[in-house]
């Protein structure tokens, strides 16, 4: 199997909802994902950040954990990185997937035993999750979190060559929250800051989901 790694990828949060700090809010939902990632069987788990934004991972990484500067905040360059610390194999995924289920995270994994990539998409447009073998294959194109996984699949020689698993959320905007469900495991910080103002499967006149 090789040494595998999966990295969170801690890109910029654009957004915030209605009444909490953006700086507060990027940091729940990164907590939550560094969470999930260190409590995973047979891989190590890491942190990438975009170049200065260090504090904001040793802020919510457990002891022992690798964090990545990152020229650019893509899954390209993290999977780069871990190519570089010397790993086999890689998987990064998305930041502000919070109540990412690690059954999603596990069949991410899975193809890459024996298919170069693997792609979790984020609902219709962008990518939640991408594991490849590395060094990553010459015909894979530059991969951000907004990637199209079609474009990605088109790379590919063969029609087999990239596993497309099953999607799942990220919360990208407003809209979003409404898609969390209160009774799912994990996602203990995000909850915390949403809890207080009922701003997930609120009704539809509440105003962080209007």
């Amino acid at each position: 199997m090789g040494r595998r790694t999966v990295v969170a990828l801690l890109a910029p949060v654009p957004w915030a909802p209605p009444g909490i700090d953006p700086t507060a809010w990027r940091t729940a939902l990164a907590e939550d994902v560094v969470d999930l990632i260190a409590t995973l069987a047979h891989v190590d788990p890491a942190i990438a950040v975009p170049a200065g934004e260090r504090a904001l991972a040793e802020a919510v990484a457990w002891p022992g954990m690798r964090v990545d500067e990152l020229p650019t905040a893509t899954i390209t360059a993290a999977l780069a990185a871990a190519a570089a610390a010397g790993y086999d194999q890689a998987a990064v995924i998305a930041g502000d997937a919070p109540d990412l289920p690690g059954l999603v995270l596990g069949k991410l994994l899975r193809p890459v035993t024996s298919r170069p990539v693997a792609i979790a998409p984020a609902g219709a447009t962008g990518l939640v999750g991408l594991a490849a073998r590395l060094p990553v294959p010459d015909w894979l194109p530059e991969v951000d979190l907004d990637a199209d996984p079609a474009e990605i699949a088109a790379a590919a020689p063969r029609r087999g060559d990239v596993a497309v698993t099953p999607a799942w959320r990220r919360l990208r905007g407003p809209a979003d929250l409404a898609t969390l469900d209160p009774h799912l495991e994990g996602w203990e910080a995000t909850r915390a800051l949403l809890s207080a103002g009922r701003r997930y499967g609120a009704p539809s006149d509440d105003p962080a989901v209007a």
